[in-house]
Parts: structure tokens; sequence; C-alpha cells
């Protein structure tokens, strides 16, 4: 089953150079078309930009009619599709990192996770090593609270314990 992003994971995941972690971990991801609007947004970092323009095959870009949901009305673009695209693909996971966002794709049943346990997954599986993810991460406009970094961490070493 394919998993789907929105906007800020695979935006986060570029910029400090890890977005191959996705395929690594889940294999094809699948986005709607309001995440490729979104990364190609002229506030969006350049690097970004030039990374969805020639995105990797490993990434499937899906159209999406949403039907009007009073429970997505709150969420951005990328979001709302997101969330509506894992629904009507049965998709594994979709992975999301504004908090309304989560929220509602777990009142749906979803499995979501985000940024964060993009990376923890990704060092679980040796790709990387998560503290130094973590402080590129903390290099960007990426918002999380220590406590919440920690918690992985500290996961991170109990397991290679």
């Amino acid at each position: 089953m394919p998993v789907v992003s929105n906007t800020t994971p695979l935006n986060y995941l570029v910029l400090i150079n890890e977005v191959a972690v996705l395929h690594e971990v889940y294999g094809r991801i699948v986005i709607p078309q309001a995440v490729i609007d979104e990364l190609q947004h002229d506030e969006t970092p350049a690097i970004v930009r030039q990374w969805i323009a020639n995105h990797p095959e490993w990434l499937e870009v899906r159209q999406v009619s949403i039907a009007h949901d009073v429970a997505l009305e709150e969420l951005g673009a990328g979001e709302r599709e997101a969330i509506v695209l894992a629904e009507q693909l049965g998709a594994s996971a979709v992975i999301l990192d504004e908090r309304a966002a989560r929220q509602e794709a777990s009142r749906r049943g979803l499995l979501v996770t985000g940024t964060l346990g993009v990376l923890d997954k990704a060092a679980e599986r040796g790709l990387l090593d998560l503290g130094e993810a973590f402080e590129r991460l903390r290099q960007t406009t990426f918002r999380a609270s220590q406590e919440l970094y920690q918690r992985f961490l500290d996961r991170d070493v109990e397991r290679k314990r």
C-alpha cells in the first residue's frame, strides 16, 4: 500500500538532504496535486522548487476531488487533499506535521506519522544518524518542542543498546 505525504514533510526532508529516505523506508510515495502546487510556490525555498520540478519516479502525483467536508475546512489545501487521498487509496500511512491535520487524519482512522517519525524510522533502519538529522532540521524553520525531539532521541539510544 502506498504512503501519502503532505507538503511540509517533503519540504523539510529536501532542505536537510534526507528526502531519499522516504523511498527507502516506504517505497512509493503518493501526493495530491495541491502538494505540488504548494511546493512550487514562490515563497518555497529554491532547492525544494527544483526538487519537485524534477521529482523522482517513486513520487507519484494524483488528482483528488473533494466533496464539501466541514471537518476539513480549517486545513490547508495540501492537508485536505492528502487526507482524502490517503482515505481513497487505503494508504498504509499519511505523513503530516500540522497538529489539526494529524488529529483529523487520526480521527478518520488513518495511521499518521510526521517528519520526525520518518527520520526516526530511517534511523531505526540504519539509514541516517538521528541526532545529526535533527540538528540539521533545527537549523530550518521546522517547529517541534525540545521534549518531542528528546523522546525520539531517547528511543534511538534505547534501540542501539
